[in-house]
Parts: structure tokens; C-alpha cells; sequence
């Protein structure tokens, strides 16, 4: 006698893994704003403020200061009359996301308290950005 098989049983196929596209461009980014801004290299840095995380570890993190919204990426040098660049990292199109309401919130803040906040589409964009950024003069700033 024949195994009966249910409609909707059978093996199911393997899903595809997901491409995280934005990871991989950001890390392109990385590598190549390293190798041309080595003095800068320590000052560019990436704020894991998104991904899935356990209940009980984005609780922990919140309560440490998470905060919704926070651009990917910061540099913490001062030029053109900014403290600082900030940069919401978005994959090229057509893999890129839409801007969240939180994220335009914390860009519009930023930019009140003199930072540039600035949302870029792919390594290209964000590398032209950062060299458009460096190659301003350096804020000055009152030494107490």
C-alpha cells in the first residue's frame, strides 16, 4: 500500500537567503573611504541602531540609549562651519528603502543643532558626499 500524500505537504523549497544590499554597499563604503582618508579612517563610524533583535536585548539597548532614527553612519570631523556629518545610508536604488519618519526626524534635528545630515543611495552617493563634506575648510572652534 501507497503512502497517501496531503495536498500542501510535500517538501517545501528552500527559501532564497536575503541579500542584505545595504550592508554590503556600506561595507564598500567603509573600505573605500579607509583606504582614501586614512587620518580620517578611526573617525568614520557605523551606528547599529537598526536590525531584528530578542525582546529582551532591544529592551536592554533602548534603555541604554537606542534611539529610532539615528543616521547609519557618522563622521566626527568638523568642516564648513558643521560639528560633524551624519549619514542615513540607503542601498542604491532599486534596492533602496524609503526614508522612515523617524529617520527624516532625527535628520531634520541634526541639522538644527549644526550637524549635516544627509541621506545617501549607494556607496558613490555617500563617497561624494563625505568628499564634498572634506574638502570644506575646518570649523573653527573657541578653545575655553
Amino acid at each position: 500500500m501507497k503512502a497517501a500524500t496531503l495536498k500542501g505537504f510535500g517538501a517545501r523549497k528552500p527559501r532564497a537567503k536575503r541579500v542584505d544590499r545595504e550592508g554590503l554597499e556600506q561595507a564598500d563604503l567603509i573600505e573605500e573611504f579607509d583606504a582614501r582618508y586614512p587620518r580620517y579612517a578611526r573617525l568614520l563610524y557605523h551606528v547599529p541602531n537598526g536590525g531584528h533583535r530578542h525582546k529582551a536585548t532591544a529592551g536592554k539597548l533602548k534603555a541604554q540609549g537606542v534611539r529610532a532614527g539615528v543616521p547609519d553612519l557618522v563622521l566626527a570631523v568638523a568642516r564648513g562651519g558643521y560639528f560633524g556629518l551624519y549619514i542615513e545610508f540607503k542601498a542604491q536604488p532599486p534596492y533602496d528603502a524609503d526614508v522612515s519618519p523617524a529617520q527624516y526626524a532625527y535628520i531634520q534635528a541634526l541639522n538644527a543643532e549644526g550637524y549635516l545630515a544627509v541621506v545617501c543611495r549607494g556607496s558613490f552617493d555617500a563617497m561624494e558626499a563625505i568628499r564634498a563634506y572634506l574638502i570644506q575648510p575646518p570649523t573653527l572652534r573657541a578653545v575655553p
